[in-house]
């Protein structure tokens, strides 16, 4: 008897369960600890519930602003020692924001646990804000901005769909923010949105790794217990009308010479079955090679140089983004109309099993690589926990990706991806007249 694929990728990620324990501190402090000592590391984690979504409109950046600052130093350690601390004792550290939260680590040789839990607890219990770490963070974030977007091919893309497809949520700003509103924050803004975000009862801990869990918890609770908790923060709820009239935008980006099509529908938040959906109708259209959108435009018509789509997930709305490079003599409204076609054939057709089939072997495919390593298990055990409400996805989410039917791939791509429903974004190399 020959096992498919799908099965035996399937007893793969039943035997690859993440185990874990829970608990709260008193100051409101969640913590998850996943022991694995198959290799001698351990992360340190944090992930506060605080992303560019919860900004004042008028001081964008700010969550992005705090991924940076917050390494400039605390009340013990000094200046410009935090990234020389993490690699003279044999570790690495990052940190990033999204729309919906910010999440920093360290990684440490295993005996190195107590020195990564004391400098997570110093970022959140003594961090130095001063007008110097401002104005420094302030220049190394406007050059971000520069080489990342500004100056980049298609660099802008994503922040034009974005102000475009939100009109009332906050998802309608980028996460690096503007510029503009950072230079007019005073030390005083910087410091209340520190106080307001960055405390134990909006955040989760994770240690994940190779390390004795009864002295994990003494060390959390030294170094952890004795932070205030902070308020309790009650989140705004922004509703967006429903898009029921093709939004058209042109944007002149003078850093291309071939212009790129973007058509952009608003979705669900990534928390529904909805949504999980639009990631496999994504995977079936445009995953590799042997996608329905690839095979058909760039190897066989040859109409385009790349043609992609993907979900972008956040906490309350998500979108679904196709794009395309025309080639040759061929221009957006041609590439479109090829898109349009396989969209409408989802809408009213069955997948075959065969493709069915494919897209459970991506599914398997991709939960064994996102807990392939014990840094990525301690972020997703922070984020189904922070964003999703269930940590336990990380094992069981799997199992709902495998419940989708064909007949739902259908009836998601019918109501979610329709022409009336979606932005198209003509992203066009800047004109002579425009440049005159």
């Amino acid at each position: 008897m020959v096992l498919s694929t799908a099965l035996m990728l399937g007893g793969i990620a039943s035997a690859q369960k993440v185990a874990f324990e829970e608990y709260d501190l008193d100051n409101g402090l969640h913590v998850i600890l996943h022991n694995d000592p198959t290799a001698p590391v351990v992360i340190t984690s944090v992930m506060y519930h605080v992303g560019s979504k919860d900004e004042n409109p008028e001081r964008t950046g700010f969550a992005h602003f705090f991924e940076h600052l917050l390494f400039e130093g605390t009340e013990n350690i000094k200046r410009g020692e935090w990234f020389r601390i993490v690699s003279s004792n044999g570790g690495i550290n990052n940190a990033n924001t999204s729309d919906d939260r910010t999440y920093y680590y360290e990684v440490f040789p295993s005996n190195n646990l107590e020195l990564g839990l004391w400098m997570e607890s110093e970022r959140m219990m003594h961090p130095v804000i001063n007008q110097i770490g401002v104005d420094t963070q302030n220049g190394v974030i406007k050059e971000e901005k520069r080489t990342v977007f500004d100056n980049k091919p298609y660099g802008n893309y994503i922040a034009v769909v974005k102000e475009n497809m939100f009109k009332k949520h906050p998802y309608r700003w980028t996460t690096i923010g503007s510029m503009k509103d950072l230079d007019a924050a005073t030390l005083e803004e910087f410091k209340a949105f520190n106080k307001k975000f960055y405390t134990p009862n909006n955040a989760v801990l994770v240690v994940a790794g190779d390390f004795q869990k009864k002295q994990a918890k003494e060390w959390i609770h030294n170094y952890f217990g004795a932070i205030p908790r902070g308020q309790d923060l009650k989140k705004e709820i922004f509703i967006e009308e429903p898009i029921t009239k093709t939004i058209k935008a042109t944007y002149e980006d003078p850093n291309i010479q071939i212009p790129m099509l973007i058509a952009s529908y608003r979705t669900p938040s990534m928390k529904t079955k909805d949504a999980r959906v639009l990631e496999m109708i994504s995977s079936l259209l445009s995953d590799g090679k042997s996608s329905i959108l690839y095979k058909k435009i760039v190897d066989d018509k040859k109409m385009a140089l790349q043609i992609g789509a993907f979900t972008y997930s956040q906490e309350d709305y998500g979108m679904y983004i196709i794009y395309g490079l025309p080639l040759g003599e061929n221009t957006t409204a041609n590439i479109l109309k090829e898109i349009d076609e396989e969209i409408v054939k989802l809408q009213t057709e069955l997948i075959s099993e065969k493709d069915y089939e494919k897209l459970q072997n991506i599914i398997d495919n991709q939960f064994v690589n996102n807990n392939a390593n014990v840094e990525g298990i301690a972020e997703n055990l922070a984020k189904y926990y922070l964003l999703y409400g269930d940590i336990n996805l990380i094992n069981t989410e799997v199992e709902l990706f495998h419940s989708i039917t064909r007949e739902e791939i259908r009836d998601v791509a019918k109501k979610y991806l329709n022409p009336n429903q979606r932005l198209i974004l003509d992203y066009v190399p800047v004109t002579e007249k425009t440049q005159n």
